[in-house]
């Protein structure tokens, strides 16, 4: 449950519960423990509004109920209640680890296919050969279909992208810059930043996909994965394309050379 995420102050409200003074729960995505006084203490899976123990506490479970200042708790073991809880937000402690760095992540390869987009347009602008201009466009519009994944998740989480981020772009160096548009020798280096840009589209992902599961969002981790396959499929005709590349960058320098 992302809302959890945070760490939080327990309060005793009644039962068999003992003083609760210095204990807390801190708890990122599927994860937390229980500590005293800083300490590392029980550690327990998240399931819903349950926070199951494991061994040696496996059958002690925590169930929460959101209230206005965090969430009311019951301690259970074995299914039968021995005691009533608080948890109370500490100042700069809740939602300040996995959804929050979630969101980033997710604007942050919004952004990214944005500056894609820009480097597939300089591209195909400057691409003669029928074929590859082909598999260009039909990427582009593959590209476009993951800018709008990402606005979608995006929305799913109650943001929207960052402009700050899309005008800075956080893949600078692999955007095309003017001097590109003008260069004399084009699909070599073309291919050589195509191919570099789909691979760190892929860690973009992998990353993102990791930390999407851990803040329980399966939505976005599908998408991922999704996205992942189809960069690879673009980066894998690039390769096979190598020496077409070579030939036209020669080409395109005046220099008549044959293939090995």
């Amino acid at each position: 449950m992302p809302e959890l995420d945070g760490t939080w102050d327990v309060q005793r409200t009644g039962g068999l519960l003992p003083p609760l003074s210095g204990v807390e729960k801190r708890i990122a995505g599927r994860r937390g423990e229980t500590r005293i006084r800083g300490v590392a203490g029980v550690p327990f899976d998240v399931v819903g509004l349950e926070l199951r123990y494991r061994a040696p506490f496996a059958g002690f479970v925590d169930v929460l109920t959101p209230a206005a200042d965090g969430f009311r708790g019951r301690a259970t073991a074995f299914g039968r209640t021995f005691g009533h809880f608080e948890l109370i937000a500490k100042p700069g402690g809740t939602m300040s680890t996995v959804n929050e760095e979630l969101v980033k992540h997710i604007d942050e390869a919004h952004a990214m296919e944005q500056n894609v987009l820009r480097m597939l347009d300089g591209m195909i602008s400057t691409t003669d050969d029928a074929e590859i201009l082909r598999e260009l466009e039909h990427h582009r519009v593959e590209t476009e279909g993951h800018a709008e994944k990402m606005k979608a998740r995006l929305a799913a989480h109650g943001a929207t992208p960052s402009m700050v981020k899309q005008a800075g772009g956080i893949l600078g160096a692999l955007a095309k810059m003017p001097l590109d548009m003008v260069r004399g020798e084009k699909a070599g280096r073309n291919a050589r930043d195509g191919y570099a840009t789909e691979h760190m589209e892929i860690a973009s992902y992998e990353l993102l996909k990791r930390i999407a599961r851990r803040a329980a969002d399966e939505e976005t981790a599908a998408a991922c994965d999704e996205i992942i396959a189809q960069e690879r499929a673009f980066a894998e005709t690039i390769a096979a394309n190598w020496d077409r590349f070579a030939e036209l960058s020669l080409r395109e320098s005046g220099v008549a050379a044959s293939r090995p």
